[in-house]
């Protein structure tokens, strides 16, 4: 497999204050749009020329999942070291996979295993799927309720509730499925993305019981189902209905954008020490909700510019404090908590109960690093309240095994206008490769006048 090649990571990475940002960030791809898309182009007919795809551990997992079913696919030599795109070639199976026995390590991909279990329960088959520790943590049993209500034959051979599962063919009679709403949407873009599947013969409807969370990210899974050639009808964000008779039709080459979520560090950083920092790759007419992250960016004070594939941030001096219901954007509003410490007052993040069945519990893994730079922090059930402290205190930041932990809190070494960044380590830094392999070199590329 050839899809990024393992990178050495130290043991922690000490980050010096920065006293100025800028400069411009070309964004990794999508992990959202990345393997919704290699999981489509695997169920579509034809072959898909994917652009752009995301090089991280998350993408790994699920090309690793579907080769080991079957699925047929390769990435492009690059004879330009220089060129900045990466192109993969998938040959889909036309709703069928090749392979009906296989045993499947998920990693900690959320966004491969959810839609995988759906459509392996659907296609039929003898599979085993299981993860990372903290992957048999997270909630997966909204998804496997929904799916053995209709026929489908799904065990839990660990805790119930969680990976890992069991997958044998069941007797499918899915006309209509409901699902609940305000866990994950995985769960329903799971349902939505192997609807087709099911109504061979008769329509499909699921109904949200409850609220629906993140309803940005069904945005994406609806987006790319119609690029793949499959509407579906909506009644607002509580039923959704697939016709019969469509089927997934590779759009012959996609691009994968910019990673919206990744964007949102560097946004930060523009907005906290100065800027102009411009990230490409994602802009005005994407298709990712974490965009509106530079919404909450602009009532701190930041001043943002957008074009059809960048955005830019500068900073205006101190933030102000904001209060927001997040439950749009949960994972770009973990920047927003650190952008807080750079506010003259205390800021308030609402309806991010999410957080807490993420990578890890981010409602309290945030509180705890939060309280080691000397900031106020109260935690909820579903809310994070931060008040700052007078200077950021120099601090061993422990990075839950998370991604976005990681990320977050090198932008606590930032200076800026309001003079109180500090030495951030970083433990275990090459948590960052599910998603951004390269995220260290990039922050410092942005970096001027480090104190050191």
């Amino acid at each position: 497999m050839t899809q990024h090649t393992a990178k050495h990571y130290p043991q922690h990475i000490d980050l010096h204050p920065v006293m100025h940002v800028q400069g411009t960030v070309r964004l990794p791809g999508s992990k959202s749009i990345s393997n919704r898309i290699l999981l489509l182009a695997a169920l579509a007919k034809g072959e898909t020329k994917i652009i752009d795809l995301l090089a991280s551990d998350d993408t790994l997992v699920m090309l690793g999942a579907l080769r080991a079913l079957g699925v047929d696919w390769r990435q492009e030599e690059q004879k330009d070291p220089h060129t900045l795109h990466q192109v993969h070639h998938v040959k889909g199976c036309g709703g069928e996979l090749p392979n009906k026995k296989a045993d499947l390590f998920m990693g900690n991909a959320g966004t491969a295993i959810r839609p995988l279990t759906a459509a392996l329960a659907v296609i039929g088959g003898d599979y085993t799927l299981h993860g990372v520790a903290r992957m048999h943590e997270r909630p997966i049993g909204d998804l496997v309720d929904a799916l053995n209500e209709v026929g489908a034959h799904i065990s839990y051979t660990g805790q119930p509730g969680f990976p890992p599962l069991h997958i044998r063919s069941g007797q499918f009679k899915a006309e209509r499925l409901s699902v609940r709403g305000n866990v994950s949407s995985q769960f329903l873009t799971a349902l939505l993305m192997v609807a087709p599947l099911m109504a061979r013969e008769h329509a499909v409807s699921i109904d949200v019981v409850g609220e629906l969370i993140s309803k940005p990210y069904i945005e994406i899974t609806l987006n790319l189902m119609r690029r793949f050639g499959v509407q579906v009808e909506q009644d607002g964000w509580q039923s959704f209905t697939v016709q019969p008779g469509q089927q997934y039709q590779s759009p012959g080459t996609i691009h994968v954008e910019g990673d919206a979520s990744s964007a949102s560090y560097f946004l930060a950083a523009g907005a906290i020490a100065g800027g102009p920092v411009r990230v490409e790759g994602v802009g005005r007419d994407s298709i990712q909700g974490d965009v509106r992250f530079v919404a909450a960016l602009e009532l701190m004070g930041a001043t943002i510019s957008m074009g059809d594939n960048w955005i830019e941030a500068s900073s205006n001096g101190k933030l102000k404090p904001i209060d927001a219901d997040f439950n749009h954007i949960p994972d770009a509003a973990m920047t927003i908590a650190i952008a807080a410490l750079y506010a003259d007052g205390t800021s308030t993040l609402r309806n991010i109960a999410s957080w807490r069945v993420k990578e890890t519990d981010r409602i309290a893994a945030m509180a705890t690093e939060l309280r080691k730079l000397g900031a106020e922090v109260e935690e909820g059930a579903d809310y994070l309240r931060v008040t700052p402290p007078a200077v950021i205190a120099a601090a061993t930041i422990d990075t839950y095994d998370d991604h976005r932990m990681a990320m977050c809190f090198s932008l606590a070494s930032l200076d800026g206008a309001a003079r109180r960044g500090n030495t951030m380590r970083i433990n275990d830094p090459k948590c960052v490769a599910k998603t951004f392999p390269d995220y260290f070199a990039a922050f410092a590329g942005i970096a001027h006048d480090q104190l050191i």
